[in-house]
């Protein structure tokens, strides 16, 4: 007996109850045999195959990426352990985004740490890469490559699917190959994953396994509606539920990755809460309104000076609704310092429109550049704003959010997630002591630095390569 996929067998039974004359948008139909009708997804997997890459990355001993060093990724992808003192290889997948100039999207732990970035193409070219910029909140990164016969999949709008879309998921898992498998959205907006930073998944039952991380995720109009990023199943297996990053927050991290390296976010400065039953009936709302409840509004914030008040309801950010508290805070996160946050905001039954100047957080953000010629290609900030990542709970002191391979810093021997806890012996707790620290002899210098569990000393100079040695756990 002829076999068929789930996806065909649904697709033709759909047909069967439907009259014969009723097109299928996005499943070409082709004859099969005894003149039967035949769908296939081959003509939308050609259209995109070329766009999806094959990403392998070389990080140097004791510069594992967080594809190895996070407890939770290693959960969720099953792998082994490997000893810290050898050179590492991990191959993880990739989209192109800009055909023109060369711009590929992927997951930011597949590219973490690396060394060397080596992108391998459908036709079997392969090309060096070199980090753009990663955001490791949406664990978005891009890397560049020479803009030579490219060909980039279309943007699709993440904001219009629904649960029951057909998806495509494209990748090399398990570094075998690119692989095309099938499914269904099977929900959207999830968070709670326990993975750090911003969340707003859509979940799919086509399989995704280790090695499909930063593949696409597309529609059967061949458009990419998300990256794909996560699973969830015993040792890493695929059991039907997979996460993907919706296009619509890829695409707004790339354009500033792209722009500036990095994603300087800005703050609003205020607390917010759910919109319970019980408060629904308070603001006279129905208890399915969408909005969030204003708790707190701190001192000289970007959202006291814009005039919000503790007890108004957001019930919409640039025009679209705010579901809950993490839906307002995922809008945010894709805002720079200066970006203006416009608000709906329900206050004694009226409604008013108020609009804030996001501002510098207090956990400042800085720029290699701005702190010496050495450091040129880095990203600094506070640890606390990392407080929950690998090898960074507890620790005060500065760290390295982004480092750009081949750039001054990461020859200088930063590498991304190192957390700086002293310069030339002089404890530092936040980006102030550390600027300061830095003028005094920005030319020679010897940082602590806590990386992988481990601290290290770094001795820079300007005019000779970096030295480093183990100073004890």
């Amino acid at each position: 007996m002829r076999r068929f996929s789930a996806l065909a067998v649904t697709v033709l039974a759909l047909m069967a109850l439907m009259p014969a004359d009723v097109a299928y948008p996005g499943i070409p139909i082709l004859p099969g045999a005894n003149g039967q009708p035949m769908p296939t997804l081959a003509p939308v997997i050609k259209r995109v195959a070329a766009g999806v890459v094959s990403i392998a990355i070389r990080t140097p001993a004791g510069q594992r990426s967080s594809l190895f060093d996070d407890p939770m990724l290693r959960q969720l992808f099953g792998l082994p352990e490997l000893p810290s003192e050898k050179e590492v290889s991990a191959a993880g997948s990739g989209v192109v985004i800009d055909a023109t100039k060369g711009y590929i999207v992927t997951n930011n732990h597949v590219v973490e740490n690396a060394d060397e970035i080596t992108v391998t193409f459908l036709d079997g070219r392969q090309m060096k890469g070199m980090l753009e910029g990663a955001d490791p909140d949406t664990d978005v990164a891009v890397i560049k490559v020479a803009p030579d016969n490219l060909t980039a999949i279309p943007f699709g709008d993440s904001e219009r699917l629904e649960v029951g879309d057909f998806v495509l998921a494209i990748g090399n898992p398990f570094g075998i190959g690119q692989t095309v498998t099938s499914g269904i959205v099977s929900g959207l907006r999830r968070t709670g994953m326990g993975l750090d930073g911003y969340e707003d998944f859509i979940q799919t039952d086509a399989s995704i396994n280790p090695g499909n991380s930063g593949g696409a995720l597309v529609n059967l109009r061949g458009e990419l509606v998300g990256i794909n990023a996560a699973i969830v199943g015993p040792n890493g297996g695929n059991v039907g539920i997979g996460f993907a990053i919706p296009i619509n927050m890829v695409r707004a991290i790339a354009d500033q990755l792209v722009k500036y390296g990095a994603v300087d976010r800005g703050e609003l400065g205020l607390g917010v809460a759910g919109l319970t039953a019980e408060l629904a009936q308070k603001y006279h709302v129905a208890p399915s309104q969408p909005g969030v409840v204003v708790t707190r509004i701190d001192a000289n914030s970007a959202a006291e000076r814009a005039g919000l008040k503790p007890g108004d309801l957001v019930t919409a950010f640039a025009g679209t609704p705010v579901r809950d508290a993490p839906d307002l805070r995922n809008k945010l996160g894709m805002l720079r310092v200066g970006d203006v946050a416009e608000m709906t905001v329900l206050r004694e039954g009226q409604k008013l429109l108020v609009q804030a100047t996001l501002m510098e957080p207090a956990l400042k953000v800085l720029s290699g550049e701005q702190l010496a010629p050495l450091f040129e290609g880095a990203v600094f900030t506070n640890a606390g704003v990392f407080a929950n990542a690998p090898g960074a709970a507890g620790e005060s002191g500065v760290r390295v959010a982004t480092v750009r391979g081949g750039s001054r810093a990461w020859s200088s021997g930063l590498r991304e997630g190192d957390v700086i806890v002293s310069v030339n012996r002089k404890k530092i707790i936040g980006t102030e002591e550390f600027a300061t620290e830095m003028g005094k002899s920005p030319s020679r210098l010897v940082l602590d630095i806590v990386r992988n569990g481990e601290t290290i000393v770094l001795s820079i100079r300007s005019s000779e390569s970096p030295s480093r040695r183990n100073a004890g756990r």
